[in-house]
């Protein structure tokens, strides 16, 4: 991914000589240009086109402010209840995710929506420990973390 992206700046570099314009517009030409080209040469370089990670990393960007207001409203709604009817409690949440950089980035998702805070990884990093302010159901909370979060981050990460 970072080959093509030194090789799309370069291409809009060139292209900017070539004009002998050096403004941004000329740049920004020559970074389209470079963008078709890389797209329509995609099978001589050795990774994926760049731009459907870039794409991949703008949805999850998308998920979680999705995620975010539903949470928050969700929030909302249990404080602003007359009777507060909460099942506060913490599960484990199993993760396929291998690398520390993609278990801190769910962690770090889960404890920025509200309502839930993530405790704890296990030794291994097998496992997130995770607190939710309203629990009626493990199972489907561990599902709605597995197809959201868990799933935008692998399709970014590899």
């Amino acid at each position: 991914m970072t080959l093509q992206i030194i090789l799309n700046i370069l291409i809009a570099l060139m292209w900017m000589f070539l004009k002998e314009s050096y403004d941004f517009l000329t740049f920004f030409t020559g970074y389209l240009i470079g963008m078709a080209l890389l797209f329509f040469l995609r099978r001589f370089v050795p990774d994926a086109y760049y731009l459907f990670r870039v794409w991949k990393v703008v949805s999850l960007i998308l998920l979680f402010i999705k995620e975010l207001i539903l949470s928050t409203w969700n929030i909302v709604i249990l404080v602003y209840k007359p009777k507060l009817d909460v099942e506060p409690g913490i599960f484990a949440l199993p993760t396929e995710l291998k690398s520390n950089w993609e278990i801190t980035l769910l962690a770090n998702l889960i404890s920025l929506t509200p309502g839930t805070l993530s405790v704890a990884v296990s030794h291994d990093y097998s496992t997130i420990y995770i607190h939710a302010m309203d629990l009626p159901d493990v199972e489907e909370e561990i599902n709605d973390i597995k197809n959201s979060f868990e799933k935008a981050i692998m399709e970014v990460t590899r």
